[in-house]
């Protein structure tokens, strides 16, 4: 059998706006936000791990292109 909703419980329906933010508000209280300490130091671990990426790909940059300069002045 069927309940049927009382006035209290009704919600707006998603498809428009405002059901959208009413859920978007609803999701953020869920959150548990970091740290102030927690975002640094994940900060600084992504800078440092980006950093070290960026060093290894430059550096296979480099060989590669001594590599090919090398092949192509040999012929």
């Amino acid at each position: 059998m069927a309940t049927r909703r009382s006035a209290e419980t009704r919600t707006v329906p998603r498809t428009l706006p405002v059901g959208f933010l009413n859920d978007v508000v609803s999701e953020l209280r869920k959150v548990v936000w970091p740290s102030r300490e927690e975002s640094t130091r994940l900060t600084i671990m992504v800078l440092t791990v980006a950093v070290a990426v960026g060093v290894t790909l430059s550096m296979i940059d480099i060989g590669f292109a001594q590599l090919v300069e090398g092949i192509l002045t040999w012929f």
